[in-house]
């Protein structure tokens, strides 16, 4: 329990960023203090893997892939904590295993990858990525639904720059077979948190320390680093006294989109074939993408992003799995609703320490990733996935970030 004592050092979130950070610097100067606040009651962040029923394997909540594995630095973490890379490939990866091979889909494909170049080549201002569409576009739709799940959120919401300056790293992308959420927590093992800790108030006044308020008492530190999401902050559910209000502003036009997982139970699984990929629709930006017995589990993960994520969401878990058997008794064929049931919905917007899934830039924020990454006053450090410029919306980015923060903060400690 935090209750008026004293660090070196305080991080704020034990997500990827946070542990990330945290690790670095018990490593670099082990003679630093340091605690790790968490407002939840688990270590992990956006990264969460739970085992839902014997046999069901390790399911990933949250973020589910290696992206850039090569150079992705949790894949070297993983072999050095002994857990499993399966290098099976994505479905988006070439090889990757997909029930479509229609004309549509190829059609489909190839106005998606056009797309992207257009997107590759504009200059001038940022614009909305929903004006790079080509006008009365075949597969417009189709291309909003993949948007959705990049962003999060609505072409028409998200910018260009951004997109362009996307860099995740060489692929292929992987997994982890104990989970990436599972990854995550055990890499912050050494680490001392504090859960169900949240920060409520970071009072900067005084020269020679910084005092969080917490809802377990007042800590008073040398430097910390926040971690927290650009919802959280730009609600500003973190206060900041002085106020910071580039910050906020940073964060409010970097928002977090919304992507939310359904898992199905298969209770034939050989009915169905191994770790396979089908799109709910290639006409309907309403639509869900369904991993078919991801690494041989025996159960089928939908993937919902955008405007039908949060409308699932309110619905709740009944109606985000009759969603999905439509979806699939048109693409699988009617017997695939004897085949599935319920087993779970995740709710990411209503997650009240996080809000949402993964940040995207409005047209005209990007830039503004830098402008959340810079340290202030060489005291108050920001890191998350939010903070990476080519590698945001991804668990790699949030350990960069939280890496870079730690360094800059040994620096000025020093």
């Amino acid at each position: 329990m935090v209750t008026e004592t004293e660090v070196d050092v305080a991080i704020i979130g034990a997500g990827a960023a946070g542990v990330a950070a945290g690790r670095h610097i018990t490593a670099v100067r082990p003679d630093l203090s340091l605690v790790v606040l968490e407002a939840s009651a688990r270590v992990g962040g956006r990264a969460r893997t739970e085992h839902f029923d014997a046999g069901m394997g390790a399911l990933d909540v949250g973020c589910g892939w290696l992206h850039g594995a090569r150079t992705n630095a949790w894949t070297a973490i993983a072999r050095q904590l002994g857990l499993t890379i399966d290098h099976t490939r994505a479905p988006w990866d070439e090889g990757g295993r997909k029930l479509e091979t229609n004309a549509d889909a190829r059609a489909a494909i190839r106005a998606l990858d056009e797309f992207f170049e257009r997107v590759r080549s504009h200059e001038g201002t940022d614009t909305a990525l929903s004006s790079v569409l080509p006008a009365g576009g075949r597969w417009n739709e189709y291309i909003h639904a993949v948007g959705a799940f990049i962003t999060g959120a609505g072409l028409q919401w998200s910018s260009v720059f951004d997109l362009q300056r996307y860099d995740p790293g060489p692929g292929p992308d992987w997994r982890v077979r104990e989970g990436y959420g599972a990854l995550v927590s055990a890499y912050a093992g050494p680490l001392p948190v504090e859960l169900q800790t949240a920060v409520e108030r970071i009072d900067h006044f005084a020269a020679d320390h910084l005092g969080l308020s917490t809802t377990k008492g007042y800590l008073l530190a040398k430097a910390v680093v926040v971690t927290a999401s650009t919802n959280v902050l730009a609600c500003e559910r973190i206060a900041f006294r002085p106020p910071l209000p580039e910050k906020i502003d940073a964060a409010s036009r970097l928002p977090l989109g919304l992507a939310n997982k359904l898992f199905m139970k298969v209770e034939t699984p050989d009915a169905l074939p191994f770790d396979t990929h089908v799109l709910g629709s290639y006409r309907d930006r309403r639509t869900g993408a369904y991993q078919i017995r991801p690494l041989g589990n025996p159960v089928v993960e939908g993937y919902y992003a955008g405007d039908l994520a949060h409308d699932l969401e309110r619905g709740g878990p009944e109606d985000a799995f009759q969603f999905a058997l439509e979806e699939l008794k048109r693409a699988l064929g009617s017997d695939i609703g004897r085949q599935l049931s319920l087993i779970s919905f995740s709710a990411w917007a209503s997650e009240p320490h996080i809000g949402g899934s993964y940040s995207y830039a409005i047209p005209g924020a990007s830039d503004l990733r830098k402008t959340l990454a810079a340290h202030h006053d060489n005291r108050i450090f920001f890191a998350g996935e939010a903070c990476s410029t080519d590698r945001y919306s991804t668990a790699h980015g949030a350990y960069d970030t939280g890496v870079a923060a730690a360094k800059e903060l040994v620096k000025n400690l020093a």
